[in-house]
């Protein structure tokens, strides 16, 4: 260990010297000098928290000979154009070789150092090595059992760095997410990163920038818990939820064996302002629905989707809604529909029927995780959902004079999905003969 850290130039050295390159304030400074083996920043949206952690890497790798390092998130597809993105344009320098071209596996420094890309998705050999280092972003995407995994590939068996670390950057979710539940027991540093951390939005002396008030006025019109824990950073439970939506019971990593057989059926809510919304549901032998396929895009024509989907395989059911136009422009690219039985209350109900356990133990709709086939990023950059799995939280009954959910009719917003799934169960829970009509 002696000889590790005469390696090693001291942290704190270091940090002060990569704080002319990168201003960080806060926990975010705090974090270059740390040595404590979990660490987790915490904070509303754009507080830089992302670029904090993956400085702290990139550091490293340039002191450290030999250093073996990991930049994580659950899904490797959602990492090209989110942390990926980040750690390229605003930490790389051009000295830094990179390898896998556009979806890149690791990067190589000057020092011998290698930092990998993987996702709790893929692991493959990245996560199946010993490391010195491991930057998760949106760590509160991860399960427990993930982030545990991580902490036996950071023990120091790797043999680079004196202090080994796993470091995490999230935004805040419910108040009894593992994270916080790890935090209060003590076995992670949580520490807070706040929008006055990033010299983008604001100045040294305390003043907002035009980009921080470009950034707050953006983060100021969400609503619910999302403004509650994107905007001002905290973790609260969703009020009045419409669904009991567990991701660590309905969302899963893989489909079920021999899924492929099953039938098919496609669900679409259409939208061009609002995302466009087209689903895949594989229905097993039992009646259980899976989606396993989805699009959700705005600002496309319905007949460049109708292109996108005709690259996938032939469905013979898609139910869509009732805009005349939009399903005739579907089927002039051969994708015949049939309207969707719109009834919100029963539609609700029978969706909460599916989400609940059934006589067996298990529920009976599931989300294939990573279904997504590409990511919106304007939607990213609002803030808003990008996949119906993120809209389940904040899909809600509005609240009446006395501050008690209204369950007649759901707030109308960020529930285009929420409209294709009900479609779908809709369709799946009625004969045909009572189903369609115009």
């Amino acid at each position: 260990m002696l000889e590790l850290r005469q390696r090693q130039r001291p942290l704190s050295e270091i940090a002060q010297a990569e704080r002319a390159v990168l201003p960080l304030r806060g926990s975010n400074l705090r974090l270059q000098a740390s040595t404590e083996p979990e660490i987790i920043l915490s904070g509303p949206s754009e507080t830089g928290k992302t670029i904090a952690a993956l400085t702290h890497l990139d550091t490293l790798a340039r002191a450290t000979p030999h250093m073996a390092g990991a930049i994580v998130r659950k899904v490797r597809a959602d990492m090209d154009s989110t942390v990926l993105k980040t750690w390229r344009e605003r930490v790389l320098r051009p000295d830094v070789r990179i390898y896998g071209g556009e979806k890149p596996e690791w990067f190589g420094y000057p020092s011998g150092a290698r930092i990998y890309v993987g996702g709790i998705d893929r692991p493959g050999s990245v996560l199946s090595g010993e490391l010195d280092m491991a930057v998760v972003n949106q760590a509160e995407e991860l399960a427990l059992a993930d982030w545990e995994i991580l902490t036996t590939r950071t023990t120091g068996r790797a043999g680079h760095l004196a202090h080994p670390q796993l470091i995490g950057d999230c935004n805040p979710g419910p108040p009894l997410h593992w994270i916080k539940q790890r935090a209060q027991i003590g076995q992670i540093l949580l520490w807070e990163s706040r929008h006055e951390d990033n010299p983008i939005l604001f100045t040294d002396d305390g003043a907002i920038t035009e980009q921080g008030q470009r950034t707050l006025s953006r983060l100021d019109a969400l609503t619910g818990v999302r403004k509650q824990r994107l905007r001002f950073g905290l973790w609260v439970q969703a009020e009045g939820a419409v669904y009991d939506f567990d991701p660590a019971i309905h969302v899963i990593d893989a489909m079920p064996e021999g899924w492929e057989a099953w039938r098919k059926v496609r669900a679409v809510d259409f939208g061009f302002t609002n995302p466009f919304v087209c689903q895949w549901w594989a229905i097993d032998g039992d009646g259980r629905a899976y989606l396993y396929r989805e699009i959700y895009m705005t600002g496309r024509t319905v007949r460049a989707h109708a292109a996108n989907i005709n690259q996938f395989e032939v469905i013979s059911n898609t139910i869509t809604d009732h805009d005349a136009e939009d399903r005739a422009t579907l089927e002039e690219s051969g994708i015949y529909s049939m309207p969707a039985k719109k009834e919100i209350s029963v539609g609700i109900q029978k969706v909460q029927e599916r989400l609940a356990q059934a006589a067996d133990g298990i529920p009976r709709l599931f989300i294939l995780r990573g279904a997504l086939v590409e990511r919106d990023e304007s939607l990213a950059e609002a803030h808003k959902p990008v996949c119906t799995e993120q809209e389940f939280e904040s899909y809600s009954w509005p609240k009446g004079a006395d501050g008690r959910a209204v369950k007649e009719v759901p707030i109308d917003l960020n529930n285009h999905g929420m409209d294709a799934m009900r479609y779908m169960v809709m369709h799946e829970e009625n004969p045909i003969g009572q189903l369609f009509y115009e």
